[in-house]
């Protein structure tokens, strides 16, 4: 199968994904610039989730740029790690909303580390479906940025119901610093 659809749909996933986050700022009910600074913990929840969503969206296309085709496997794949991403919202505004209280800043977290768990998982599947010669299967060999990421986030859940949520969510953004830049590896082996 072609990977057209299957990028296509994914894209119009992580669209809506981003749509709904936005849709949770609320402005505030008064004009005042001490009301704006009351909405901090909705505008920093909202920036590191819609940045994790940019970075899915962005190393997705490099994925995808080192295969050809898809199969019933690799799509199923992508459904699985799409779920995990389709609840940042819910979990960004649960933790907002309560001022990065503790479970939900974990709960936040755990949904992070599900999704990184996902991420190989479809690595695999589109590797068992173009073949150990694809690009894309020269550059999953190695995953060092993957196994740190869950090991941050294994450390970051507790962390964030036993000790500090506030340090628990330094972690998140460790991650997301990890991966802001794309895989350059991908980068050269796809390179027109």
């Amino acid at each position: 199968m072609d990977k057209g659809r299957l990028e296509a749909f994914s894209d119009g996933v992580l669209a809506v994904i981003i749509t709904i986050m936005v849709l949770e700022l609320a402005p505030p009910h008064a004009p005042t610039l001490g009301a704006l600074a009351g909405q901090w913990p909705v505008f920093v929840s909202y920036v590191l989730s819609f940045v994790y969503v940019g970075i899915y969206w962005n190393n997705h296309h490099h994925m995808l740029k080192g295969v050809e085709r898809i199969d019933g496997r690799a799509m199923w794949a992508n459904l699985h790690l799409l779920f995990w991403i389709s609840l940042f919202p819910f979990t960004t505004a649960w933790m907002s909303e309560n001022s990065f209280a503790p479970l939900p800043t974990a709960l936040y977290g755990a949904v992070l580390l599900l999704a990184a768990l996902a991420w190989p998982l479809l690595g695999r599947a589109l590797v068992a479906a173009n073949g150990p010669d694809c690009p894309l299967a020269r550059v999953h060999r190695r995953g060092g940025k993957e196994r740190m990421s869950i090991v941050l986030y294994l450390v970051a859940v507790p962390l964030a119901l036993i000790i500090s949520p506030w340090l628990a969510c330094a972690l998140y953004a460790v991650v997301a610093a990890l991966w802001f830049v794309p895989d350059r590896r991908m980068e050269k082996i796809v390179a027109p």
